[in-house]
Formats: structure tokens, sequence, C-alpha cells
């Protein structure tokens, strides 16, 4: 559903890179029977999800930036079309909005709802921060900033998008509607093991970049009860 939801875009100035792991089941023979082929395609190992995608944003020429992981999808064909229209303000470095969390086996079925809002900077010592599948960056920021610590194996996202938004100070705007679906069952909360993990990379983040400690902890976890109601 990914690559058929990109296929589906109103907005089609774009180029298309597929990082992979060197998959030896039928990923390239789903990828190379798109009807647009990809601007580039990269099947090699990897050390992570993290490196993967460092690998992308290295090959990356466009003056913005957004990733799609294999389970996630656009919530309809004008989601980047939105995200352009958006960027046309040349003050704005980054555009986000709001998640839908579906059933693996049944993409119709919504989860839990993830409805982001503004970002003032109170927020983020309350665990806030933009759904990170919705986040859509100029090349520049990543370029001034880094792209993702491979470090960390579950919470890089969460650290790069501090350092970007506490060390960087670059300017969100939010679209106020769901840009992104996403089937559960990540990395993040495949296991107790990898939630405990996480949080342990969350914290670290956190004192990293100044943003609080175990009380900002306790808020990002609690913040997420919200969404399965």
């Amino acid at each position: 559903m990914a690559l058929a939801s990109l296929q589906a875009q109103t907005w089609q100035d774009l180029e298309h890179i597929v990082i992979d792991g060197g998959s030896t089941d039928r990923t390239l023979d789903v990828v190379r029977s798109q009807p647009r082929q990809p601007a580039r395609l990269i099947s090699e190992p990897d050390t992570g999800i993290y490196d993967a995608l460092n690998k992308g944003l290295g090959l990356a020429t466009g003056d913005v930036i957004g990733l799609l992981h294999s389970d996630d999808f656009y919530a309809d064909e004008r989601v980047l079309e939105r995200v352009a229209v958006a960027f046309a303000d040349p003050s704005i470095d980054g555009v986000y909005g709001d998640l839908d969390y579906v059933a693996r086996t049944d993409p119709s079925r919504i989860l839990r709802r993830w409805r982001s809002g503004s970002c003032p900077p109170e927020k983020l010592v309350r665990g806030w921060m933009p759904p990170h599948p919705t986040l859509f960056l100029r090349r520049a920021v990543i370029e001034r900033w880094g792209g993702f610590d491979t470090d960390l194996h579950i919470a890089a996202d969460y650290d790069a998008m501090l350092r970007y938004i506490v060390r960087g100070k670059i300017r969100l705007a939010y679209i106020p509607q769901v840009l992104v679906k996403m089937r559960v069952g990540g990395e993040s909360n495949r296991s107790l093991g990898r939630i405990l993990r996480k949080s342990c990379e969350d914290y670290l983040a956190m004192r990293r970049h100044g943003v609080g400690g175990v009380g900002t902890l306790v808020w990002k976890n609690l913040s997420k009860v919200k969404q399965f109601l």
C-alpha cells in the first residue's frame, strides 16, 4: 500500500528513492512492477532502520524530504499537494500533520488517532512531538543538523526531531488533517523489552536536548492514552 499510495498522489514533482535492506523475498519484484519506477533503488545490507534512512537522506536531492515506511501509506491522494502548498511559504522549515494507527490485517480499521496539534515550545517538556511519519523537512535542515543517530535503535527519530526543534529552532507548519496511516506493530512496541528500551532512549534524547527528564517521559507516555479514546 505504501507504493500504491505514493503513485496515486496528485503531486508528482517528486524524487522517489527506495532503500531496501537486501531483501530475499518479493520486495524488489513489487517495486519493479510499479507503473512509475523510483529514481533510485538501493538494495544492500544495513545495520538497522536508521542506517537505511540515513542512506536515503544522503541520496536525496530535492528541496523537501519526507519518509514513507513500508508499513505506512498516505491517507489520500492529495497529501503531497497540501504539503507543497505549505512549503510555498519560504519561512517554513518543516510541515507535519496527524496520524492514524490502523490494524495490520485491515487498514480500514483505525485503532489509534494521533491528533498532534500545534507546537508551542512549552509542549516539549510535556513529551510532545510531531508524528514522525508525517514530518516533511527542507533538505537544508538535515544538512545543517544531521540525520539519525545510529547508536539509538528505536528512538533516533525522536532524538532527531528534538535536535531540529530545540537546537535548530526550526519553524514548523501544522496541517490539521491525517496525512499518514501506519499499521501497528512497529519497532517501538513489538515487545515489552522494546518498549522499555524505547523509554530509555527517549529519556536519553530528552536529557541530551534539555527538554526534561523523568517527568517529561511520564507525560510522553501518558499522552498516548487519549489516542485510544
